[in-house]
């Protein structure tokens, strides 16, 4: 065979496995078994070793290939990526179709008539794929909207994803990456025997597999991919949503079929509600339906809000629930001394993680259930992240079910409890049940995890793991001593070498400058959260005049009402308390000054929320530089509010503060107020 032969065939078998690839993956029609398809791709191989100028860039074969990469590049996406808006019932669809119609009213003058585009809502990775005269020139993660990473080498070894298009045209194209729970269960049964960890879900573990440095490793994991957005390029998308998801398929790429145009909001109910119960049928987690404003004319005239599209929006399905049986209930110590019950589950998977444990708050709480242990329950994760028991099944009793009461000893260190009535926000609220030992293990242990926590002196490397090792051990008994430790203290210890042991004493020295509202803050007082934190400290500027405030002056402060002041005055009025301040001034922490006085700055007297992730500032930066601009942070959205900056992911504040008609900032706008 010559070379002008070779090209030919070359040609022909390319088109040839696209042709098989474009039916088994996108339209779900194999023409041909897997040996057929192996057999062509070897002899494509062949000539490809003969003749290897010849070799084509969109190659199938180009899909494995080439060595793992040192690191990921960063790559600037050409159009922005936004994340939707949540709504988790009927009203607050409704709710969402009112906003819309009445800001497309005022833009156009007149009432629009809406169409909308129900797609079912992939739990998988979102990427983007550019294409230049229909060759993919980059896949890339979503990132924080504007920069993501470079994952081109393991976009490629997806079959769904066509190196070439069946239209040379340009278009960036967005989609979902994700793994089938049949393929999850494979790569878990080989993790197993290699006594590697297994993934906990279908979603963790294509993200994981998106990001390996070694191509090979993805294609093993035979990721999908599937299309759901024209988001850009020289090329016009079609006018419509719908029309959209068409030409996407006849470009080459695999679309979910199961979209729906509806003409009004009770269609899209109705279509939510029939793929609550049909979800599982898919090979993907689906967690939702994405509802889209079908007219694109109509889309751009709606435009974004903070780092949202208005014209769409995803109508999450309920928490998954599920039934298993209560074993035991156990109580745990809080920091406080508070008891807290904790059921102890059958082990049983929801929502992709194994639950052994949920919360019960308080007596109260089991008595409202009616939860005996032994009983049945149906659990579900509150916000798809903390197990919570929701309903007893009764009539699955056997008879065998005990009561359950609360100890009237510490189960940790033996002394009484007694019950005290607690405080949410400097209100009297419900009674709890308390140890009274003051000197309890378990209350050591975890005010101890308070004082170094993130909020407060956040000393990195020093866990509840590694407390709890400490203090059997006799190195630390309080606060203070965390900063006498030595590198010769921690070097005989389980879990420590050279390299941890001199990290962790680093961490500890860097630790000793700390500001006056996280010091206020560490030393966990009842009542006293990061605000009121930051309230004392602004009044006051020294922890010695905090520590010398009368009730009376405590209570004069604005953000202190009289049970919180009682607590502070009651905290400080302990010797044992007196003694922890002085002994951590000796061991060399330094409490910067505060400013006292009216505040001053650009947001003096403004209520922020801030709402979702921002991209140059951590959540802690962002509530410092509120602060120091005079402003107020504070956690939920209210008529009060004067300003809500939206960040990536927001939630429904936002939609909160679109409802109650309250500023709403962008990140820029919001960095640009502080400066």
């Amino acid at each position: 065979m010559n070379k002008t032969e070779a090209k030919k065939r070359i040609d022909k078998l390319i088109a040839q496995i696209d042709d098989l690839r474009y039916r088994y993956h996108v339209l779900d029609d194999p023409a041909v078994n897997d040996q057929v398809y192996d057999s062509l791709q070897q002899e494509l191989r062949q000539l490809e070793q003969q003749f290897p100028d010849l070799k084509r860039f969109d190659s199938p074969l180009t899909r494995i290939g080439g060595q793992p990469l040192a690191a990921f590049k960063k790559v600037t996406h050409q159009v922005r990526q936004w994340s939707f808006n949540d709504a988790f019932s009927e009203q607050d669809i409704y709710d969402w179709e009112a906003r819309i119609t009445k800001l497309l009213e005022k833009t156009l003058g007149k009432k629009p008539t809406l169409e909308y585009v129900c797609e079912l809502k992939i739990d998988g990775l979102h990427t983007v794929l550019t294409y230049v005269h229909g060759l993919l020139q980059v896949g890339a993660t979503r990132g924080d909207g504007l920069i993501g990473e470079d994952v081109t080498h393991n976009i490629k070894t997806i079959h769904s994803v066509p190196l070439r298009l069946r239209k040379p045209v340009d278009v960036i194209v967005e989609g979902e990456v994700w793994l089938s729970e049949k393929q999850l269960a494979v790569i878990n049964a080989k993790r197993k025997k290699e006594d590697q960890p297994e993934f906990a879900n279908p979603r963790n573990a294509a993200a994981g597999t998106i990001r390996q440095l070694d191509p090979k490793i993805t294609a093993e994991r035979k990721l999908s991919f599937t299309a759901y957005d024209w988001s850009g390029g020289k090329d016009t998308p079609p006018p419509t949503q719908a029309e959209e998801l068409v030409a996407l398929k006849q470009l080459g790429f695999f679309i979910d079929d199961n979209f729906a145009v509806c003409k009004t909001i009770s269609d899209v109910i109705a279509f939510w509600k029939q793929w609550e119960t049909k979800r599982r049928q898919r090979p993907y987690w689906v967690d939702g339906v994405v509802v889209k404003v079908n007219q694109r004319a109509y889309q751009e005239a709606l435009g974004h809000v903070g780092k949202a599209p208005r014209w769409a929006i995803a109508f999450k399905f309920p928490a998954e629930e599920v039934t298993t049986v209560v074993d035991a209930i156990a109580v745990q110590i809080g920091r406080l001394g508070t008891l807290t019950p904790v059921a102890h589950l059958r082990p049983v998977k929801l929502a992709g993680t194994v639950v052994k444990r949920a919360t019960l708050h308080n007596e109260d709480q089991i008595k409202r259930l009616g939860l005996k242990i032994g009983d049945t329950v149906v659990i579900r994760k509150a916000g798809d992240i903390i197990p919570e028991v929701v309903q007893v099944l009764p009539k699955l009793r056997t008879g065998k079910e005990k009561v359950f009461q609360m100890p009237s000893t510490c189960p940790d260190c033996g002394s009484k409890v007694q019950q005290k009535t607690v405080s949410e926000h400097g209100q009297e609220k419900s009674v709890a049940y308390f140890c009274t030992n003051p000197r309890c293990y378990a209350q050591q242990r975890r005010q101890l995890s308070h004082f170094v926590s993130k909020k407060a002196f956040n000393i990195d490397g020093l866990g509840s793991s590694i407390i709890e090792q400490l203090m059997r051990e006799n190195l630390v008994k309080t606060p203070a001593d965390i900063f006498t430790l030595e590198k010769d203290d921690l070097l005989p210890l389980e879990r420590f070498a050279e390299k941890s042991a001199d990290n962790l004493i680093e961490a500890i020295i860097h630790a000793k400058k700390i500001t006056l509202p996280r010091f206020i803050y560490s030393l966990g007082i009842i009542n006293v959260g990061e605000e009121t934190a930051v309230a004392l400290a602004n009044h006051f500027g020294t922890v010695e005049k905090l520590q010398h405030a009368s009730l009376e002056d405590l209570e004069t402060i604005a953000d202190v009402g009289p049970v919180v002041a009682r607590s502070i005055h009651q905290w400080f009025a302990d010797t044992h308390n007196h003694v922890l301040v002085r002994e951590l001034r000796q061991a060399g922490v330094a409490i910067t000054k505060q400013k006292t006085g009216p505040r001053t700055g650009p947001l003096v007297g403004k209520k922020i929320v801030v709402t979702g992730t921002l991209t140059t500032l951590s959540r802690d930066e962002a509530k410092e530089a509120i602060r120091a601009a005079g402003g107020n942070w504070i956690s939920s959205v209210s008529k009060n509010t004067d300003y809500v900056v939206v960040g990536d992911n927001p939630g429904s504040k936002a939609k909160k503060a679109e409802d109650l008609e309250i500023t709403i900032l962008s990140e820029q706008q919001f960095t640009n107020l502080l400066k």
